[in-house]
């Protein structure tokens, strides 16, 4: 059984700062990686998840977001082989149903989906809110002089 230790990228990640843990996950349960995906950073605070789902049209797919969830399914409606009349010999291109969740990281909201080429592009933007963003803070100077304290009289000296 292959063991992969990815501890060191954990800190290089942002935006999905669960990704990783996602792949151990996925590497330790033996499933399968039907259907192939792409993690694509497209700005500072944009992501695109690319799926291939070659074969599948755009009502037999669904995405869901859920908290900090996103699902993505895809369910092949009535076979395909009694529409022609046709007989598949060999059967390449994969047409079962599948389901993949990735967990988002914190504040990671779906913007937009859209289907072409057979692939399935599901954009993201990570939009902080203000109150939880970092600040500056001001260093006030006093524009006094300071003062001294005279230890042995406990007089304030100029």
């Amino acid at each position: 059984m292959r063991t992969y230790d990815l501890t060191p990228f954990y800190r290089s990640t942002v935006g999905f700062d669960r990704l990783f843990s996602l792949l151990d996950q996925a590497s330790s349960d033996g499933s399968p990686g039907y259907p192939p995906y792409n993690i694509e950073r497209t700005g500072e605070n944009t992501y695109r998840i690319s799926v291939a789902v070659s074969g599948f049209s755009q009502g037999e797919l669904s995405i869901v977001a859920k908290e900090n969830t996103l699902t993505i399914k895809g369910e092949k409606s009535a076979n395909e082989n009694g529409k022609d009349k046709s007989e598949v010999i060999y059967r390449g291109i994969a047409a079962r149903a599948f389901e993949r969740i990735f967990q988002l990281a914190d504040f990671v909201q779906v913007k937009d989906a859209s289907l072409e080429h057979g692939l399935l592009h599901v954009d993201l933007v990570r939009e902080i809110p203000e109150a939880n963003k970092p600040r500056t803070i001001p260093i006030a100077t006093s524009e006094k002089a300071p003062q001294v304290v005279d230890g042995s009289a406990g007089k304030v000296a100029a």
